[in-house]
C-alpha cells in the first residue's frame, strides 16, 4: 500500500486541493469579524498590518471596554485595542491580548452604542476562550483530513488492483471527507460566532448599557451583504446567515431592560470628535469639506476642518480655529496636542513646546503626547532642554515601550549629552521594534560593550543581541 508521499501525480494534486480547503478553513478562523464582509476574499491578520495610533481615540476605546471587560472578568488581563488603517469595517481578535478593529469600523459608528457593541462581542471571543478551542478544532480536524487522505491514497492503490472498480470512486472518497470536515469546521465557528453576540448582550446587560447598537450594527450589514448571502451555501459561511443571526439577535436584545437606553450627550460629542479628527486625517481635503461643509459649525465639523486645513498647508488659519475650540474647550488636552503637532510639522518645535507641555498635563501623562513633547524638545537642538527631553520619552517609553519614534529621539538626545552607550542601546531598541534584528544586535553589542557588565544598561542590550526570534 503506497503512502501519501508516493502517491500518484493526480491523487497528490486531489490532496493538495483538499488541504488547501482546510487551510482556507483555517484561515477564517483567524478572522472574527464584526460585520459580514462584501468582499469575496479575505486575509488574516499579520505582523504587516497598517497600525493608526492616536492618543484620543485610543483613552476614547479604552473608557469603551473597561467597564466590559470588568463585566466579563478580564479586567487584570491588560487587554489593548489596537487600531488598523483600514477603511473596511471590521473587527476581531488574534490572540487573548488584543481586539482589533479597523479604522472603518469607528468612522462608520455613529454612536458609541454601536462600536461598544462591536466591542461587547470580540470580548465574548477572548471570554469564551473561542481561539484555543479553534486551534484544538484546527487540529483535530488536521488529524481527520490526513486520515481522509491516506484513506483515499489506500483506494486509489486498490482500484488500480483492479479490487471492484473502487479506483473510479476514490477522489469522491477522498473529496468527500474533506467536504465534510470544511462544513464541520465551519459550523463550529458559525456556533462560537452566536455565543459572543449572547455573551456581548451579557456584557452590556451588566454595564447597563443598551444592546442596540450592535443589533444596529449587525443588521446594517447584513442588509449590504443580503444579495451575497442569498447565492452562497450557509454551510460555508464562517458566520450565521444574516437573516437567522440578525432575528437571534433581535430577540436576545430586546428583552434588556437598557435596550432603549441613549447615550450621554457628552460622550456622544467626544465620539463625535474621534470620528472627525480619524476622517480629516485620512481623507483628502475635499472630501473632508465634503463631508464637514463650512455650514456645520458644530465642533466635530470645525475641528475636522481646523485639522484638514493644517494638513494642507494653511497653518495660520488652522491655528486660528484651533484656538476657538480651545476657548470653547479648554480642558481638552487633545486640542492642545492638536496645536503642537501642527507647529512641529511647521518647523516651529520652540512654539509646540508650550501646547504639548499643557496637553501632557491636561491627559495625565499620555504616552503618546509625551513622545511629541520629547520630540519638540529635541528638535529645538537648545543643549538647555535636553535633560527634560529625556525625562519625557523616557516616561512615555516606560508606558510605551513598543514606540520606536521616541527610541530615535532618545537616541538624539543622548548623543546629545555625549552618552554614547544609552544612544547605541535607544537606536537598537528603535531597530529592533522596527524588526531590523540584525542592525538591532550591532548596536547593542557595540552598546554592551561600554555598559559595565551587569548593568541596567548591559542587561537591555544582552537581551537583544541573544534575541531568537520564535519559530513559526
Amino acid at each position: 500500500m503506497r503512502s501519501a508521499k508516493t502517491a500518484s501525480p493526480g491523487l497528490k494534486a486531489r490532496i493538495a486541493r483538499a488541504a488547501s480547503a482546510l487551510a482556507l478553513g483555517a484561515l477564517l478562523l483567524a478572522d472574527f469579524s464584526a460585520g459580514y464582509r462584501a468582499r469575496a476574499q479575505e486575509s488574516a491578520p499579520s505582523g504587516a498590518m497598517p497600525i493608526i495610533r492616536d492618543a484620543e481615540t485610543e483613552e476614547l476605546l479604552r473608557e469603551y471596554t473597561r467597564p466590559i471587560l470588568k463585566a466579563a472578568g478580564l479586567q487584570n488581563q491588560k487587554i489593548e485595542v489596537v487600531i488598523i488603517n483600514d477603511k473596511q469595517f471590521n473587527a476581531f481578535v488574534a490572540d487573548g491580548r488584543r481586539i482589533f478593529v479597523n479604522l472603518g469600523a469607528l468612522t462608520d459608528s455613529k454612536t458609541p452604542n454601536q462600536i461598544i457593541g462591536v466591542l461587547a462581542h470580540e470580548t465574548g471571543h477572548i471570554a469564551g476562550g473561542h481561539l484555543a478551542r479553534r486551534r484544538e478544532q484546527i487540529a483535530n480536524m488536521q488529524t481527520m483530513a490526513i486520515l481522509a487522505m491516506l484513506a483515499g491514497a489506500g483506494a486509489m492503490v486498490a482500484g488500480a488492483r483492479g479490487n471492484n472498480n473502487i479506483g473510479e470512486a476514490a477522489p469522491g472518497i477522498l473529496m468527500a471527507p474533506q467536504s465534510m470536515i470544511q462544513r464541520t469546521l465551519l459550523s463550529y465557528v458559525r456556533s462560537q460566532e452566536e455565543s459572543a453576540d449572547r455573551a456581548g448582550v451579557k456584557f452590556l446587560e451588566a454595564t447597563q448599557q443598551s444592546p442596540r447598537g450592535m443589533l444596529e450594527t449587525f443588521d446594517r450589514f447584513a442588509r449590504d451583504t443580503m444579495f451575497i448571502s442569498n447565492q452562497v451555501d450557509p454551510y460555508l459561511q464562517s458566520h450565521p446567515m444574516p437573516r437567522e443571526r440578525i432575528l437571534n439577535l433581535e430577540n436576545l436584545a430586546k428583552q434588556s431592560p437598557y435596550y432603549n437606553k441613549k447615550d450621554p450627550p457628552e460622550l456622544q460629542l467626544r465620539h463625535d470628535m474621534m470620528r472627525a479628527k480619524l476622517f480629516a486625517f485620512t481623507d483628502s481635503l475635499g472630501t473632508t469639506l465634503r463631508r464637514y461643509p463650512t455650514s456645520d459649525m458644530s465642533p466635530p465639523a470645525r475641528y475636522a476642518r481646523a485639522i484638514a486645513t493644517y494638513r494642507y498647508g494653511d497653518l495660520r488659519s488652522a491655528l486660528a480655529q484651533i484656538d476657538v475650540l480651545i476657548s470653547e474647550q479648554p480642558n481638552n488636552p487633545y486640542l492642545y496636542e492638536l496645536r503642537g503637532q501642527a507647529l512641529l510639522e511647521a518647523g516651529k518645535a520652540r512654539d509646540a513646546i508650550g501646547p504639548l507641555r499643557h496637553a501632557v498635563q491636561l491627559s495625565k501623562g499620555a504616552a503618546l503626547i509625551r513622545v511629541l513633547l520629547g520630540q519638540a524638545l529635541v528638535q529645538t537642538n537648545d543643549k538647555s532642554l535636553t535633560d527634560e527631553a529625556i525625562n519625557e520619552l523616557r516616561a512615555a517609553i516606560a508606558k510605551e515601550p513598543t514606540a520606536a519614534l521616541g527610541y530615535r529621539e532618545l537616541a538624539i538626545a543622548y548623543a546629545r549629552k555625549g552618552d554614547q552607550p544609552n544612544a547605541d542601546l535607544s537606536s537598537a531598541q528603535e531597530a529592533f521594534n522596527n524588526g531590523d534584528i540584525r542592525t538591532a544586535r550591532q548596536l547593542a553589542l557595540r552598546a554592551q560593550k561600554a555598559f559595565p557588565a551587569g548593568s541596567p544598561g548591559w542587561i537591555k542590550s544582552d537581551d537583544i543581541v541573544n534575541y531568537k526570534p520564535p519559530k513559526l
